[in-house]
């Protein structure tokens, strides 16, 4: 009997796993856009990746990952010295997968509410309004907040072909 995954049928003998597949570009974008958590990686100074869990937001428009940070923390630094970085999601099965390479930037601290960089990383939230906004806008200001936007010149990715059995 054939082994199942999240409930389908593979095709594969025992000992064997199912084939490599190649996601499309518009799959791919789908599933940066389907989660907002992900693994960036950075260089480290040694040049080993750092790799640290964020949330983000993709803009497949623009081609950006953008990632909410703080100064002072080693991604923002290593993105300093080095700009190449990359972001791996994962579908929640985990049988697929993208990743999206660039150089990242670092925006300028938020320093005063409501600032560019404030505004910013406002947009990347759920929609605030009133109490919550100001409260929100004022928090990054406190916590030194930046942006780090990963400009995608590259997105790949693969997986796992699972075919579902007639």
């Amino acid at each position: 009997m054939a082994p199942k995954i999240n409930g389908m049928t593979t095709s594969y003998e025992p000992g064997r796993g199912p084939g490599p597949a190649k996601p499309t570009e518009e799959t791919l974008n789908h599933l940066l856009g389907e989660h907002n958590m992900g693994g960036l990686a950075t260089v480290n100074r040694d040049g080993f990746p750092h790799v640290s869990t964020v949330a983000y937001a993709w803009d497949p428009g623009e081609r950006v990952v953008r990632v909410s940070s703080a100064l002072g923390r080693a991604k923002v630094l290593q993105l300093a010295r080095n700009p190449r970085a990359a972001l791996y999601v994962s579908s929640e099965d985990h049988l697929s997968f993208a990743v999206a390479e660039g150089l990242g930037e670092v925006s300028p601290p938020s320093t005063v509410p409501g600032d560019a960089t404030g505004r910013e990383l406002l947009s990347m939230q759920p929609p605030l309004s009133g109490p919550d906004e100001t409260l929100f806008l004022r928090n990054m200001v406190e916590d030194r907040r930046v942006v780090i936007r990963l400009r995608v010149s590259r997105l790949h990715g693969g997986g796992i072909d699972v075919t579902p059995q007639d």
